[in-house]
């Protein structure tokens, strides 16, 4: 799985960049929750096979909270988020799943070792690696997707061997496997590469300078009718 510190640091960015007006300390920490919710499917891998990378990276979740947010502030005459939050609950809500999606999720298929999207009605761990090049003498080269049958699951992306034949070490579960061994070698991961500490640094950056400045509203105030 990717390092806990990248999917918070993605998160932070994201809260940075789409809250506006409701940015403050407690909703960036919403969304950079929102950020290590699938995370947490690493220990659900003592009791469960093949659930790290698998139990809340799958698409199901992610698909169920959206309908249930779009349903509650657009489709609901009194909207609950709206009344007991406002304006700004249904933007939090909205943020924090595109960081449960983008930074927790995304995170895995693009740094780490894949997330099977389909568990468990798929066993195939998928991930997002390749290249995107131009060559004057093959013209346009990409190798993220699996183009003509190349994958072996579904999705036209690669795969990464499947989430319970082969299970994901953690800092919670080192082998990945239903069990608990206190005496097992742990390692926790904050970096994995210079880039991660890139957007580690960057996260952290931008949030300094947003609360420096009070987390200025970029939202445009409204004009009273």
């Amino acid at each position: 799985m990717a390092p806990t510190l990248v999917s918070a640091a993605v998160g932070a960015l994201l809260a940075a960049a789409l809250l506006g007006g409701a940015f403050d300390r407690r909703t960036v920490a919403v969304v950079v929750a929102a950020a290590l919710v699938p995370s947490l499917d690493a220990a659900a891998s003592l009791v469960v096979p093949g659930a790290t990378n698998a139990l809340l990276h799958a698409v199901w979740a992610p698909l169920l909270v959206g309908a249930a947010v779009y349903w509650d502030a657009s489709l609901r005459p009194a909207s609950a988020l709206r009344d007991r939050f406002g304006r700004r609950g249904v933007r939090v809500a909205w943020v924090a799943l595109a960081s449960l999606v983008v930074a927790g999720i995304g995170s895995a298929l693009f740094a780490g070792e894949g997330a099977a999207l389909l568990y468990p009605l798929e066993d195939a761990r998928y991930v997002v690696r390749g290249r995107l090049v131009f060559s004057t003498q093959e013209g346009v080269v990409q190798t993220f997707l699996a183009l003509g049958g190349d994958g072996s699951g579904v999705l036209p992306l690669r795969t990464a061997g499947g989430a319970v034949a082969d299970p994901v070490a953690s800092w919670i579960n080192p082998d990945g496997r239903p069990g608990l061994d206190p005496a097992a070698g742990r390692e926790f991961r904050f970096v994995d590469g210079g880039w991660q500490l890139v957007v580690a640094a960057a996260a952290a950056a931008t949030l300094a300078v947003r609360f420096r400045r009070g987390g200025e509203a970029t939202d445009a105030p409204e004009v009273p009718r």
